[in-house]
């Protein structure tokens, strides 16, 4: 805490500690105003202004300070100044000293508040963003809630300070009125229970859910108001409870939930079942990058005692292998499965043609028009082509097209270091391809740390690969039969041949030809969804890569659940999404694996955090594995044991994350890794030892002379009076200086 924190804070305690310390309360008990309002009144008439200035200036320090009295001060500000006066001086004096406690939770605490559960308020800080001053404005309609809970709580939010301010100053301003009015009649009450008698608190009550039933209404006629157009369209019955379009992770899922509740879905898939991952993405890259590994291993031999090994392939045969392990898992996305499960599963493509109707074109040319009480987007991403010159021209290779290649590139360019493209750049270096991979950002990996990026180009580089950053694609061209791309590079181009091109560059969501636009549904770089994964039309949702933010397997299936529950039920009960805890792996060689933030972002966002990492070439098994290399790296807020994000390099690191991901899931941190037995001798035993890192480096010097101390006298050869000195010394003046430098804490 830095000085001026400390000043605020030395302040404020004391004011309470004398407040409570010399009584003052009992100056603001009803019996003692009501005792004294004879002289009070006379001091007013005799003084008015200047009893004025000292009535709101008391009043503002006794909010500001959350002391109790507020009650017994309003009902002074009626007996003194009658009510228009008395309800002007409480209006603005609460207000100004509620805005004074909210700054000073605000300095005080916010920022390590933040630090430390930010990961988990990204979603309530965003709602407060958006309807903080909804909200904010019901609670101050209801004066029996404790107001200076508010204050603070509101302080450690990222509300701004203004629109605090005025939604205060109307949100009281109700209750204000009622307080100050009884007080113009002081005499007559014998305490405060009269003034908010059951049936003053149950208008109260009413009149804080006011906002919100209004809300639920201004909604309700939102929503009419984009259906009106089609309110002619709207079916008496329907044939379906809902209708799935795209049949990747987030369209099956969907369905698979929706079928599993006995509701009557349709999936329409134009292409093929299970989407991107089964047929183009996860499932064929990670056949491909364990046959490329195999080949590694081989060339590794006498690292493992072996005086010589080789293989005998062909690639045609290794990507006939990729082949059958798609046709291998296909049946779990197959139609005969899902068919099985319940699901009316349609080989066509969809149109949606109003907010209750699918018009179905089937491979046979028939049309089909479904009408269904909900529809679920789901028609997932495709690779981006950048608009470089002559690119298209050469038919450049795509995730989604070079699975379909027989023949091994004998020079590759890759564009894009993302994950996609790494993966790709090190399975065909691996496959004896000379390889290049450009990227015109700094580094490749960027969204990572850029030690993690520095190890994977390190690694891409000794397996031959060319790897070339801050490089930008400007042109493709064709002379004399050679093939090459021109990148510009510090200000001058060069030429780099190639006989393939693979674009890696990220993707795009297919939002064209579903009738979007007809409906006026708002989808520019993707589909446009509220917290429930609703659209504009709260019956038509939209999940997975098409609606983003994420564009992973696991994400569209997590998010699927939300809009099928959404969907089905959420006439009684929505539920928000929640991208709290995301993991995601990148499968190069090695792996990089990560949940939550890492260091870069912790910076970028002004946490103040600690790391520790472990070194993954310590760890027994990675030795015997020949893998020894990598590390694990966690982000902490300062001081705590609790897990902001985790890193991991190395062999199998996606595996290893899961341990992470449940502890940030379920709200358990370094400690409690620590104290779990961890199998002997396993790669997961890093996790552990990465906690380790985080338990030596609470250890100080001082708490090491108090175990020092107590050992020593437990031996016999140290006094009671050294331990008794130790533990005092920690207590009074401790020497925090850590106990074991950081570089060799994972030793």
């Amino acid at each position: 805490m830095n000085k001026s924190k400390l000043l605020v804070v030395i302040a404020v305690v004391a004011a309470l500690v004398a407040f409570f310390a010399f009584d003052l309360g009992r100056f603001l008990s009803l019996d003692y105003i009501k005792s004294q309002q004879a002289a009070i009144s006379a001091a007013y008439q005799a003084h008015p202004w200047q009893t004025a200035a000292i009535y709101f200036a008391i009043y503002v320090a006794v909010t500001a300070l959350s002391l109790p009295g507020a009650a017994i001060m309003t009902l002074v500000g009626g007996a003194l100044f009658g009510l228009v006066t008395g309800v002007v001086l409480v209006s603005f004096a609460s207000t100004i000293g509620a805005t004074l406690a909210f700054f000073v939770a605000r300095f005080v605490l916010r920022d390590s508040f933040q630090a430390r559960f930010g990961d988990k308020l990204k979603s309530f800080n965003d709602g407060v963003a958006k309807e903080g001053a909804f909200y904010l404005f019901t609670l101050r309609l209801v004066p029996a809630f404790p107001f200076f809970v508010i204050n603070v709580v509101m302080g450690l939010t990222t509300m701004k300070a203004w629109t605090f301010f005025w939604v205060s100053q109307v949100g009281m301003l109700a209750g204000t009125i009622v307080y100050v009015n009884a007080g113009t009649q002081l005499a007559q009450l014998t305490s405060l229970k009269g003034i908010l008698s059951p049936g003053i608190i149950g208008a109260f009550v009413l009149l804080g859910l006011f906002p919100i039933i209004a809300k639920k209404i201004i909604d309700g006629i939102k929503a009419r108001k984009v259906y009106a157009p089609w309110a002619h369209k709207k079916p008496t019955s329907f044939d379906r409870n809902v209708v799935v379009i795209g049949a990747g992770s987030a369209g099956l899922v969907t369905s698979y939930i929706a079928a599993a509740v006995k509701a009557k879905v349709s999936l329409v898939e134009r292409h093929k079942m299970g989407g991107d991952c089964l047929n183009t993405g996860c499932v064929p890259s990670k056949a491909l990058i364990r046959s490329a590994k195999l080949l590694n291993h081989i060339s590794r031999a006498k690292e493992f005692g072996i005086a010589k090994a080789s293989a005998e392939w062909d690639f045609a045969e290794v990507m006939e292998r990729v082949s059958k392990v798609v046709d291998a898992i296909e049946p779990h996305d197959s139609v005969e499965r899902y068919t099985g499960l319940g699901v009316d599963c349609i080989a066509g493509t969809a149109r949606i043609t109003s907010p209750w109707h699918v018009e179905i074109k089937r491979e046979d040319g028939t049309t089909q028009t479904l009408t269904t009480k909900n529809i679920v987007i789901a028609t997932g991403a495709r690779p981006f082509v950048p608009p470089i010159p002559g690119l298209a021209e050469v038919n450049p290779l795509k995730s989604d097209n070079v699975w379909n290649i027989r023949k091994l590139p004998e020079r590759l360019v890759v564009l894009g270091g993302g994950p996609i493209g790494s993966e790709l750049t090190q399975c065909f270096a691996r496959f004896g391809a000379q390889v290049t991979q450009v990227e015109m950002a700094p580094r490749i990996m960027g969204r990572e740390d850029p030690e993690v990026s520095a190890i994977v180009k390190k690694k891409f580089e000794d397996e031959g690969v060319t790897v070339l950053t801050n490089h930008k694609a400007k042109q493709v061209v064709v002379e004399g039969g050679e093939k090459f791309l021109i990148v510009e590079h510090n200000g001058a181009d060069k030429k780099i041949p190639f006989d393939e091109i693979l674009c890696a560059v990220g993707r795009v969501a297919n939002l064209t030809g579903f009738g979007l636009e007809e409906l006026g549904i708002p989808a520019k770089r993707v589909v446009e969804t509220n917290e429930y994964l609703e659209t504009i039309y709260p019956n038509i949702f939209a999940c997975g890569d098409v609606a983003g933010p994420f564009q992973f397997t696991h994400t569209a299936s997590h998010m699927a659940w939300y809009c099928a529950v959404n969907a089905l039920f959420g006439k009684f009960k929505k539920f928000k999404v929640d991208y709290s805890v995301v993991p995601w792996a990148t499968f190069t060689d090695p792996e990089v694996a990560r949940v939550g933030l890492n260091e870069m972002e912790a910076k970028e966002k002004g946490i103040a955090f600690d790391v520790h990492v472990y070194g993954i070439d310590d760890l027994d098994r990675a030795i015997a594995d020949g893998e020894a290399h990598g590390f694990v790296k966690v982000i902490t807020p300062k001081g705590s044991d609790k897990i902001l994000g985790a890193t991991i390099v190395g062999e199998h690191a996606g595996d290893l994350l899961v341990e992470f991901v449940a502890a940030m899931k379920h709200g358990f941190g370094l400690e409690g890794i620590l104290a779990t037995i961890h199998t002997y001798p396993t790669l997961g035993e890093a996790n552990k030892f990465a906690a380790g890192v985080y338990k030596r480096s609470t250890a100080t010097v001082g708490k090491l002379a108090v175990g020092k101390a107590l050992n020593d006298w437990t031996r016999g050869e140290g006094g009671f009076g050294a331990l008794l000195g130790a533990v005092v010394k920690l207590v009074v003046a401790p020497d925090n200086t850590p106990a074991y430098p950081k570089s060799a804490q994972h030793h």
